[in-house]
């Protein structure tokens, strides 16, 4: 695609948008100009996407359409249920992307996930890696539903000449994340329970697995900012990886946010409990280039708003005293 698709005069549906990644896409999407009348960002209650008939009531009218909504939750919920994440993911996909090309929307920015890719892809991870192996266990089907995302994109680029593309997030962390002691991803579950546990005076807080996997994490304001810049100057099939290009262990990162949220406390490697995929981080050349430098927001500022955030937000008003 030549030149820049002006969002600012286009209607604009979000999926997903009263999700985390979804708040901060809206928000992007009004810094860019794009009037509120324009956009739509129905809940699960006003447009069940596991409905066709609900997808394309939402999809009628619409420019442009992000698809960010997601069945998602952490290690726990990923190996509870496994067949419902599946299920509820390709459905939702599948009736979005078709009500997309009924509806004659002329852009469809897909939003896939990190776990499509295989266990062990060579690192720093590239676009062309996706398919060299299956996803990691604990994320299998996740996964393979993302995947099953990028391979819509495609087909419908290729039968019907959709503008569809399709981008890879790393990890996202930030404001407005969720914090659900069971099915938070590892900075929201890692932010509560230190944060927590530095108000009541806790001598020691048990992590997950033995530290030594590592991963690659991107600030979720930042990761829209790169969305929307994806939606006006990409035009392609092939995947886009977006990330900062920053690896860490999670040992670092556990040190990292128990510093940043005044933890003086023990930390307890739950070395039985899974610890995931070994090594995450991305080769975010191609994005970059497209797009311009994007992940502007360090980890140490982006942990300490998070920690800010939670602290104002969700944090229990008085310490629990042991």
């Amino acid at each position: 695609m030549s030149g820049v698709f002006d969002l600012r005069q286009r209607r604009v549906l979000v999926t997903g948008g009263g999700g985390f990644l979804g708040g901060h896409l809206l928000e992007a999407l009004r810094r860019r100009g794009v009037p509120e009348a324009s956009i739509l960002a129905p809940s699960r209650r006003e447009a069940d996407l596991l409905r066709l008939e609900d997808s394309l009531a939402a999809c009628e009218g619409r420019d442009v359409i992000f698809h960010l909504a997601a069945r998602v939750g952490g290690i726990a919920f990923n190996l509870r249920e496994p067949a419902r994440i599946l299920y509820e993911n390709a459905v939702m996909s599948a009736h979005v992307i078709e009500a997309a090309r009924r509806c004659g929307a002329g852009r469809f920015v897909a939003v896939g996930s990190v776990c499509a890719y295989p266990v062990s892809p060579p690192v720093p991870t590239r676009e062309d890696h996706l398919y060299e192996g299956k996803p990691e266990a604990s994320n299998l089907a996740y996964g393979q539903a993302k995947r099953l995302l990028h391979t819509a994109v495609e087909a419908y680029r290729a039968q019907h000449g959709m503008s569809a593309i399709y981008v890879l997030p790393a990890n996202l962390y930030g404001p407005g994340d969720h914090f659900d002691p069971e099915d938070a991803h590892v900075i929201p579950a890692l932010v509560r329970r230190f944060v927590d546990a530095a108000g009541a005076g806790a001598p020691s807080v048990a992590v997950w697995g033995d530290g030594r996997s590592t991963r690659e994490f991107l600030y979720a304001a930042d990761c829209a900012e790169a969305i929307v810049r994806a939606a006006e100057l990409y035009d392609d099939g092939s995947p886009l990886n977006l990330g900062s290009g920053r690896e860490i262990s999670i040992r670092d990162l556990a040190g990292l946010i128990a510093k940043l949220a005044g933890f003086e406390g023990r930390i307890a490697w739950e070395t039985s409990r899974p610890s995931g995929q070994r090594r995450r981080c991305y080769d975010t050349s191609r994005s970059v280039a497209l797009l311009g430098p994007y992940a502007t927001t360090s980890l140490e500022d982006g942990l300490a708003e998070t920690i800010r955030w939670y602290r104002d937000r969700v944090a229990p008003e008085e310490p629990r005293v042991r």
